[in-house]
């Protein structure tokens, strides 16, 4: 079923984030090439359009060396980035809520996903996660696939903890009433 990712292959040493805080194009392909594919996930889960997706991604990692700066080297850079993915994918959200449009006029990017489409089991469970309201699927990817707790959500959405946990059991509900007994 839904799961986190596996840990990229290799940590980071100081020489390649050297580099990818000088802006390397060959470190950006490097990384981009280790972690877009599960980044692409995570950013398709919260905004539900894959356009939007790729535009998260492609945001992430054009302003990769400005946001290394940031980086204090603490935990698994691949958290760090999933993090940093998590931020921009609800930014945008915020900033299109704000707007009351839907982004458009940005050129789309293709991202390739490591690996093949999802298919059978996996496909269905993404396309009901994608039916979820933002707010149930914001939730319920934070918390049950990123594992974050419901405090962090709070602090990340601007609600309370209390809201998060029901907005987890609303997600959860319409989940199961898509997919029986899957979840």
């Amino acid at each position: 079923m839904l799961r986190p990712h596996d840990p990229p292959l290799r940590a980071p040493g100081p020489e390649w984030l050297a580099e990818l805080r000088a802006g390397s194009p060959d470190a950006i392909t490097a990384c981009y090439r280790e972690h877009a594919g599960a980044l692409l996930l995570l950013a398709l889960r919260l905004t539900g359009e894959r356009a939007d997706a790729e535009d998260v991604v492609q945001d992430v990692f054009v302003g990769l060396p400005e946001a290394l700066r940031r980086y204090e080297e603490r935990g698994l850079f691949a958290a760090w980035l999933r993090g940093l993915t998590t931020r921009h994918a609800l930014g945008m959200h915020r900033r299109v809520r704000n707007r009351r449009e839907v982004p458009h006029g940005v050129e789309s990017h293709t991202i390739a996903a490591s690996g093949p489409e999802p298919a059978g089991d996996e496909a269905r469970i993404e396309r009901a996660l994608a039916a979820l309201s933002v707010n149930l699927r914001h939730v319920f990817v934070l918390r049950v696939i990123e594992g974050h707790s419901h405090a962090t959500i709070a602090s990340m959405l601007g609600i309370t903890p209390g809201t998060s946990e029901v907005r987890l059991s609303r997600a959860i509900k319409a989940l199961r009433s898509q997919l029986g007994d899957m979840v």
